[in-house]
């Protein structure tokens, strides 16, 4: 919970823009805007390497902090509402705040860690899917939980754990996202395996291999060949040429 919410040092910041955004990431600072109860939103630089540790701790209230001057926003609560990343997807590059009371509902994710070993794991080919990692509540921003557990040890094959079978920490939480979001179930892997059949119709699927160019249509014929190498046979219809009579000489050269 975030009775005891960690204090971010803050700055405003007067530009806005890439560019400008550009050189306070390469100073070490993070870009980050203020927002909520009827007020108008604020942009302020956090420090980077403070912010990201708290991020990745999973925290996700905080009191701000600006030393040295008399902000509105001083001592101000603010939760996280999103945060912006690179374009290869690892690089957090800007945060969205949102005011808040401590004692207002808000709505927000939490993560959700699977407990215990699922006595359907003993099985051959069984295997654990987790689609759904965090769940979207409704709470009191002091009764924000850090992640909620859930025991999977009795999960069985065939059998499944949604969204609105988790137990939330307190009975005045809501749940906001679907409660059929599957959260934990097993299942049996299948081994597809290729028969000899399929690969004896692979074997005669391959091509023909073409060691020699076939001749054009027509071309043994004007050759005088046929396609076993003899003569050409006349075209269908066609008379063949007379024999020359027994004992005929050959007509003399000129």
């Amino acid at each position: 919970m975030h009775e005891q919410a960690p204090i971010l040092q803050a700055k405003n910041r007067e530009r806005t823009g890439s560019r400008y955004c550009k050189r306070i990431r390469a100073a070490g600072g993070l870009p980050a805007v203020v927002y909520g109860h009827g007020r108008d939103p604020v942009s302020i630089t956090v420090d980077s390497r403070e912010a990201l540790s708290h991020f990745h701790a999973g925290e996700k209230v905080f009191r701000l902090d600006f030393p040295g001057t008399k902000s509105a926003d001083e001592k101000q609560f603010v939760l996280v509402k999103e945060l912006q990343f690179d374009y290869l997807g690892t690089q957090i590059v800007h945060a969205d705040f949102a005011r808040v009371d401590l004692n207002e509902k808000v709505h927000t994710r939490v993560a959700v860690h699977l407990i215990g070993e699922a006595k359907g794991l003993k099985q051959a080919g069984a295997i654990l899917m987790h689609p759904v990692t965090e769940i979207e509540i409704e709470c009191k921003v002091l009764e924000i939980p850090d992640f909620i557990e859930v025991d999977v040890a009795e999960l069985d094959v065939g059998h499944a754990i949604t969204a609105g079978d988790v137990k939330l920490p307190n009975a005045d939480m809501r749940l906001i996202t679907d409660k059929h979001g599957m959260v934990a179930q097993i299942i049996i892997q299948q081994e597809i395996k290729v028969g000899e059949e399929t690969a004896a119709v692979a074997g005669a699927a391959e091509p023909e291999v073409i060691t020699a160019k076939k001749p054009a249509e027509g071309e043994e014929a004007a050759a005088g060949k046929d396609a076993k190498g003899g003569a050409a046979k006349p075209a269908a219809g066609a008379k063949a040429p007379a024999a020359a009579p027994a004992g005929a000489k050959p007509a003399a050269k000129k």
